[in-house]
């Protein structure tokens, strides 16, 4: 008996489809300039970041420690996924080859974990600051600093391999067009064939391990933080105080927002146009807006800017 077309198993396949934004032909060009731009503002504004915090001495301190690793992060993130976007936008050409997309894969969710950490190392610090001030040199000092970057850096990247192996030993019989902009999981189980109940509940507990609990976490800080601010006697020092924190709560409702939505909602409220909108948020802006929330919003970090400028 002859298969019908649409039931070929695609398993032995070689490479996917990465339709990105074809839905728009009219706009290739001008997305590719967009996008582009995009990428040497981030990879500008983190670097400078990483820069001065290296080069002036009055930003040696944990919290522009965490800040340099924090913008270094960033241009790794955003470089798993955007080079190989503009590269489609360019040539029309967007074919990935299996082994690459799984690498994507891995780059973006390992890179991913380690900032939802990052930031949550962050928020630690804060509180340190805050409501331990007497013991915050002891408590962060350079040693522990390291450590915890350390942590960060190696804590997810065992659980994300294993999770991508996971998801590429799937069958792939619906299709090889990936409706996104680079390989995540939501679009490729939507291509897998058989039951992906495991596989998406094995998903949802690495989501609820590396973005919900950081993210928890980083709730109990600030509510922490906040009560101590309140009690202060001066209003001055609570400006002072709210305003050392403004920034780092920004960047964590802007990336952990997107992301909870992302991979945390039930699959059937997945669609293909809301993922790339939420995926474009905290893959690209929170990256592109990080240097700007963070130094046009921290006067230490304006004047070390100022004097690293001609």
């Amino acid at each position: 008996m002859e298969k019908n077309p649409t039931e070929v198993n695609f398993t032995s396949m070689t490479e996917f489809t990465l339709l990105g934004f074809s839905d728009y032909p009219n706009l290739q060009i001008f997305l590719f300039v967009i996008f582009f731009f995009v990428y040497v503002i981030i990879l500008m504004g983190n670097g400078i970041i990483v820069l001065i915090t290296k080069v002036d001495q009055t930003l040696q301190t944990p919290m522009y420690f965490f800040l340099s690793n924090f913008s270094f992060l960033e241009i790794c993130f955003v470089s798993a996924t955007l080079p190989r976007m503009l590269t489609n936008l360019w040539t029309q050409k967007r074919n990935i080859s299996l082994f690459a997309c799984a690498t994507q894969m891995g780059f973006v969710l390992m890179l991913g974990n380690i900032e939802c950490f990052l930031l949550t190392v962050m928020a630690y610090d804060r509180y340190v600051a805050i409501c331990s001030p007497l013991h915050y040199p002891l408590v962060m000092n350079y040693k522990v600093c390291v450590q915890l970057v350390a942590a960060c850096w190696i804590t997810g990247v065992p659980v994300e391999i294993g999770q991508t192996c996971q998801i590429f030993s799937l069958p792939f019989c619906v299709s090889n067009q990936i409706n996104h902009f680079f390989c995540d999981i939501p679009p490729l189980l939507k291509l897998a064939c058989g039951d992906t109940f495991l596989n998406e509940m094995l998903v949802f507990t690495a989501a609820v391990l590396f973005v919900m609990i950081p993210f928890l976490l980083i709730l109990g800080s600030y509510s922490k933080i906040i009560s101590t601010i309140l009690r202060l006697p001066s209003t001055t020092g609570r400006i002072k105080a709210f305003s050392t924190c403004s920034s780092h709560v920004i960047v964590v409702a802007m990336f952990f927002g997107s992301a909870i939505i992302t991979y945390l909602r039930p699959k059937s409220k997945h669609s293909s146009r809301t993922d790339k909108f939420l995926s474009l948020f905290y893959t690209i802006v929170t990256p592109m807006f990080n240097p700007m929330i963070y130094t046009l919003r921290n006067k230490d970090a304006m004047i070390a800017l100022r004097k690293l400028l001609p």
